[in-house]
């Protein structure tokens, strides 16, 4: 046999192949739905009805339940044959990141009507922008235009009151301990009602919308 009828005959066994097909690993996403919900193997086997030792089976892969297994097991948990189905999620690999900015050390940007602080500073590529501003503004006319970015910010006021002016709505009156979320990109500006300048904290998602 020559070489070239070789390379044709593995090209043809080759072809006749099956594709491959990645297991379904049922016990695998039975044992992540039961961590999930912070269940122990006799909450799922109430639950199911099924014995634990069966479950523990059905977890290790020692064993492929039945069809009425499956039944019990969606009913039991709550949820439907596609979900159940579905492959495990692969956890992602932590960076394990920190970075620690204390009290009064993280970098100021002051501007007529705001002075920032922003935090964390030291962290490259973050989801999240978080800062802390003093409110120097008192009128809303102190501003020439609305404050805008991409993205959604979340703001606490952490001392004195604050009035938000925001693009679609009312002004809203906000006190120490308040909160609110919002779309970024919506025109928005603070001003200070209390008697001293109020200040807030500010988590700010970045402009890809992640966060």
């Amino acid at each position: 046999m020559t070489a070239t009828t070789d390379q044709g005959a593995a090209l043809r066994i080759a072809a006749g192949r099956k594709p491959f097909v990645e297991p379904l690993r049922l016990g695998e996403r039975v044992k992540e739905i039961r961590l999930a919900n912070q269940w122990t193997l006799e909450d799922v086997s109430q639950r199911t009805g099924l014995a634990r030792s069966t479950l523990s089976k059905i977890e290790n892969d020692q064993i492929s339940p039945t069809f009425t297994a499956v039944q019990k097991l969606i009913d039991g948990l709550g949820i439907d044959l596609p979900q159940l189905l579905s492959p495990p999620k692969v956890q992602a690999r932590t960076m394990g990141r920190r970075d620690l900015t204390r009290r009064g050390h993280g970098e100021r940007h002051p501007t007529p009507t705001y002075e920032h602080e922003l935090l964390s500073c030291e962290l490259a590529q973050k989801r999240m922008i978080p800062f802390k501003t003093i409110v120097r503004a008192r009128a809303f006319e102190e501003f020439t235009e609305w404050v805008r970015h991409d993205g959604e910010e979340f703001l606490m006021v952490l001392e004195g009151d604050i009035r938000l002016y925001t693009e679609y709505y009312e002004p809203l009156s906000l006190t120490e301990g308040d909160s609110i979320y919002f779309d970024s990109a919506m025109g928005h500006a603070l001003v200070s009602t209390s008697e001293a300048d109020a200040v807030v904290l500010s988590v700010c998602t970045r402009g890809d919308g992640t966060s």
